[in-house]
């Protein structure tokens, strides 16, 4: 496997909507599925998107590391998974501030509005259709890297920029600040 580069924000890739996978299991998204789950573990990210390792298709892998779980059925701690030509719709109406990161935007962090829970389908790197429901941190995941695949970045999302600063500075005067 192969540590792959990350698109960082002002690259083209980032911006535009990505390509439906036509074969989800075609050896070279497996080998792709492969090696963006060893760079999202080697980055310390909970999602990582194709467009972000400059594949412009319709891919990303996530996980939920236990202690970011919130324990609710829809958001148990798993261990890498992806999901490839992915559909989310949200689920009611209800939203929530996330403090997001993405490592596209290296060092810095906002609050994103997100729904509360989504509903996916898409399918595995088999070729099996996969469907549910999230909420918690696998909702928030999800729904950030589906936006990579439409070529829109967490900032784009926020209401308030005064909402976002670099980590460092986050840590320091508290990320309360929602």
């Amino acid at each position: 496997m192969t540590l792959l580069k990350i698109a960082r924000m002002g690259h083209p890739v980032l911006l535009r909507r990505a390509d439906a996978v036509t074969d989800p299991t075609a050896p070279d998204i497996a080998h792709l599925v492969a090696d963006m789950i060893e760079t999202m573990e080697d980055a310390g990210g909970v999602g990582l998107a194709a467009p972000q390792v400059h594949r412009s298709c319709r891919v990303f892998v996530y996980r939920v590391p236990d202690t970011r779980s919130s324990g609710a059925p829809d958001d148990q701690p798993c261990g890498p998974q992806v999901l490839i030509n992915p559909h989310l719709t949200p689920i009611g109406e209800e939203t929530v501030l996330r403090l997001e990161g993405c490592l596209s935007i290296p060092g810095l962090r906002g609050w994103v509005p997100r729904h509360t829970r989504v509903a996916y389908h898409g399918y595995d790197a088999q070729g099996r259709q996969v469907k549910g429901t999230a909420s918690g941190l696998l909702a928030n995941v999800m729904q950030h890297e589906y936006d990579h695949l439409n070529g829109i970045l967490y900032p784009m999302r926020m209401n308030d920029l005064a909402k976002m600063g670099f980590d460092t500075e986050m840590a320091r005067y508290g990320e309360e600040q929602a």
